[in-house]
């Protein structure tokens, strides 16, 4: 494999923004795209969590009222954010066997799903919507994906619970590699801020039940952090060899220099203590973009909020990259857009793009007192300035539950 794979369109709809350029002002300006469900459903199932970082704009208010009817809501947000993508990208006309779909998701169509079998459950079958199950599939939003814009050379959707888009990244970029496609569309959606996924992660203690402090509530690496917040949106990369990129006059945002998935093997929802599995991950990523520890830039850790997985992912980091860690700044962005489920690692993914453009790395918010088993360079308050000029490299981990471990990495250009 030697073929150097390039990301030339960016889009996203998440807690921050409808897009791109709004999400990566607010997550730099350190705010909050959490807030307090304004919905019935929160008093008539008394949940114990009531907020989530929902989405800034809802994809009803961009797609037509006949394209939301047939999509879930985790296939809207796919598609608006492929939608400035590919027109971020340029539009590039391609043979649509050429062009190819590597798309994630944690869960899928949990909004179909309920509403189908509450329809059923109390109107009878004949109300349930003869489009259900296209909408509820898990593979709805690739497969969506690739009938907007006629790709015909693959649409794969990957499950790996939080791990899911980062490792459909990862594809991507074999994909490309071994001569599957010249362009693929590539990330990962959810639309999970539904009353039982929200009691279901609740029970299971999972969840942060702060309650009265929303904005406040996920709180990566600090010493009182509880849980993490559910968030809602996509994230889409526009991926392409840098063969075709230059032949069509492509702007270039960076390098995809490979990653690496790896299984802990080591209990359901608990990461590995140690973190044995997420470290492989990273090595690998290393070995594979052929750089060493001291040459690392930045970090956009996976950073929950939950007691023991920040801890892991430091072990997971320090055992490969040794002193250097110490020096690293890291990004840990759940604290403002909340956790996205198999749609955050393409979402952080982007941020880890648009961090080594403008050389900065955004502030961690809600950090206040670092827990001192958790020593991370972690800037707060203002952006931290990257190095002005030479090569930066940086990785972007997701993990999760099943022991998924899948790591990233990002290069200049």
């Amino acid at each position: 494999m030697s073929k150097k794979i390039v990301v030339t369109g960016l889009g996203t709809s998440n807690p921050l923004g409808g897009d791109v350029a709004s999400t990566w002002q607010a997550l730099l300006a350190g705010e909050s795209g959490v807030s307090t469900i304004d919905a019935p459903w929160v008093e008539q199932y008394d949940l114990p969590v009531r907020f989530a970082g929902q989405a800034k704009v809802r994809p009803t208010e961009v797609l037509t009222t006949v394209e939301a009817k047939r999509l879930d809501p985790s296939a809207q947000f796919a598609i608006v954010a492929a939608r400035e993508a590919w027109q971020d990208a340029g539009a590039p006309e391609i043979d649509p066997t050429r062009l190819g779909v590597d798309f994630a998701t944690g869960i899928g169509g949990v909004w179909t799903l309920f509403n189908s079998y509450d329809a059923l459950r109390e109107k009878g079958p004949r109300r349930v919507l003869p489009l259900t199950v296209p909408m509820l599939m898990a593979n709805a939003s690739a497969a969506a994906i690739s009938l907007e814009f006629q790709a015909q050379a693959f649409a794969r959707t990957v499950l790996s619970a939080c791990a899911s888009s980062v490792e459909s990244i990862v594809n991507a970029y074999d994909h490309l590699q071994q001569g599957f496609a010249d362009v693929i569309i590539a990330g990962g959606t959810e639309s999970t801020i539904h009353p039982l996924p929200l009691a279901a992660f609740a029970s299971m203690h999972a969840l942060s039940k702060d309650n009265d402090n929303p904005a406040g509530a996920s709180r990566p690496l600090d010493v009182s952090r509880n849980g993490f917040v559910m968030g809602e949106g996509a994230a889409v990369l526009v991926l392409e060899t840098e063969e075709h990129a230059l032949a069509r006059g492509a702007r270039i945002y960076a390098e995809i220099t490979g990653g690496a998935v790896t299984s802990d093997s080591y209990h359901i929802t608990a990461p590995d203590p140690e973190g044995l599995g997420a470290a492989r991950a990273v090595k690998a990523t290393l070995k594979q973009a052929n750089q060493a520890p001291e040459t690392v830039a930045h970090i956009n850790l996976h950073a929950t909020s939950t007691p023991v997985g920040d801890p892991a992912e430091y072990k997971a980091l320090h055992s490969v990259l040794g002193d250097a860690l110490a020096s690293i700044p890291v990004a840990a962005t759940k604290g403002n857009t909340g956790h996205l489920l198999g749609g955050t690692g393409a979402l952080e993914t982007l941020f880890t793009i648009k961090a080594l453009q403008d050389r900065v790395v955004p502030p961690i918010i809600n950090l206040h007192e670092q827990d001192p088993e958790i020593p991370f360079l972690a800037p707060t308050g203002e952006p931290y300035a990257l190095p002005a000029e030479g090569e930066l490299f940086a990785i972007s981990n997701s993990f999760g539950f099943g022991g998924h471990n899948a790591v990233v990495g990002v290069r200049t250009v």
